[in-house]
C-alpha cells in the first residue's frame, strides 16, 4: 500500500505535467495555422487545466500546500520541453495525441493499480475521471487527423522514436527509489 507521502508526491507530480501540458497547448494555438487544430487545442486546455486543478486540490488533503506541483525527473522535463518546441503542426498532433497523452494515461491506470480504492478513493475518483477525458482527447485528435489528411505525420519513425523515448522514462517521479511512485 502506497504511503501518503507516496500518494501526494505522486499527485503533486502529476499535477506539474498537466500544468504542463496545459501551458503547451495554450503556447501553440496562436502559432498553429489550422483553426480546427487551434479549437481542439482549446477544449483540451481547459480539459488539462480541469485535472491540474482537481489534483491541486488534492494535493492538500494528502498533507501537502493547496495546488502543490512538485517537478518530475530531468529526463521527463527535457521529453516534454522537446515536444513543446514542436511547430510543424502534424508532428505537435502526433507526440500529443499518439504519444503524450496516451503515455500519460497508462502512468495514471498503472497507479490505480497500486492504490488501495478505499484509502485513496478521492485520486482513485479523480483519476478515473481523467481518464475517461484523456480517452476523449486521444479520440479527438485521431479524429481530427482522419478528416484532415494533411495533418498526419507522415514520418512513422520519428513518432516510433519518441514513444520509445517516452517509454524509457522510469520512473518520473524525482522520489529516491526507495519511495518512487510513477507520475
Amino acid at each position: 500500500m502506497l504511503t501518503v507521502k507516496e500518494r501526494g508526491h505522486f499527485v503533486a507530480t502529476l499535477r506539474w505535467v498537466h500544468v504542463a501540458v496545459m501551458e503547451t497547448l495554450a503556447a501553440w494555438v496562436p502559432t498553429t495555422p489550422e483553426m480546427e487544430v487551434k479549437l481542439l487545442f482549446g477544449e483540451h486546455i481547459w480539459d488539462v487545466a480541469q485535472h491540474a486543478d482537481s489534483l491541486g486540490k488534492r494535493t492538500f488533503e494528502l498533507r501537502l500546500p493547496l495546488q502543490h506541483s512538485v517537478r518530475p525527473a530531468d529526463a521527463y522535463v527535457e521529453l516534454l520541453g522537446t515536444i513543446a518546441a514542436l511547430s510543424p503542426t502534424p508532428e505537435r498532433l502526433a507526440a500529443t495525441y499518439d504519444v503524450l497523452l496516451p503515455a500519460l494515461a497508462e502512468r495514471q491506470r498503472r497507479y490505480l493499480e497500486r492504490a488501495d480504492p478505499l484509502v485513496d478513493a478521492p485520486t482513485v475518483r479523480i483519476l478515473e475521471r481523467a481518464l475517461a477525458d484523456l480517452a476523449r482527447m486521444i479520440e479527438g485528435g485521431r479524429a481530427l487527423r482522419h478528416d484532415l489528411p494533411a495533418l498526419q505525420l507522415a514520418d512513422g519513425q520519428w513518432i516510433a522514436a519518441l514513444r520509445t523515448r517516452e517509454a524509457g522514462l522510469e520512473p518520473v517521479t524525482a522520489l529516491p527509489a526507495a519511495v518512487a511512485v510513477e507520475a
